[in-house]
């Protein structure tokens, strides 16, 4: 069973059509006991750093997810569900993140901003989910992790940037796979299928 979390905001549409389409099981709650029983997790991106945090500390769900995340529960975050990851942000300066990650979150400073549209990830881990390829970004700010290692995949935007984290049960992506078309579709399908649960060619 995946669980999808609902925090009051992220795409829940988007990312129920794209599990739906693969034919899987999953439920959507914005209840703690269900995180903490969670088999594995995915956290829906869209918003704004202090405000997703806040709706998690206000509906009971920082401390359970930074938990089950620590204890090794599969994950994938999206966009701001790679954010919050890390320590903190440029955008809600004062505002902790769920601190998984040592580092932050700072806003380009080259190009359009917010990044809206089609930019091509180029991966850095052979065992990552991921492929070189076109995906959907809605983003102002990027994460910088202290740690290099756990960099995934990166893109350029003005400058390099991390467009994606994966270390252990953890995988993260500042791009939307539910937006991306077919390469969007086999990031979730690899993800899932990782698990050992059959979707729908």
């Amino acid at each position: 069973m995946i669980t999808v979390l609902d925090y009051g905001g992220g795409n829940l549409k988007s990312i129920v059509n794209a599990l739906n389409a693969l034919g899987v099981e999953f439920r959507m709650t914005d209840e703690a006991e269900d995180v903490l029983n969670a088999e594995r997790l995915i956290f829906p991106g869209q918003g704004h750093f202090g405000q997703v945090m806040d709706a998690l500390k206000f509906r009971g769900l920082a401390e359970p997810l930074r938990s089950k995340l620590n204890e090794g529960m599969p994950f994938l975050g999206i966009c701001v569900g790679l954010q919050v990851l890390f320590e903190a942000s440029e955008e809600a300066p004062g505002i902790e993140g769920l601190s998984i990650f040592k580092g932050r979150n700072v806003r380009f400073t080259e190009g359009k901003i917010p990044q809206i549209g089609w930019n091509k990830i180029k991966t850095t881990e052979a065992d990552s989910v991921l492929k070189d390829d076109y995906f959907y970004f809605v983003n102002s700010f990027h994460a910088v992790p202290e740690d290099a290692s756990i960099v995934s995949a990166i893109a350029e935007y003005g400058r390099p940037f991390t467009a994606a984290v994966q270390r252990n049960n953890i995988a993260a992506t500042q791009f939307h796979p539910e937006k991306s078309g077919a390469a969007g579709q086999e990031v979730l399908r690899r993800w899932v299928e990782s698990f050992g649960i059959e979707t729908e060619k």
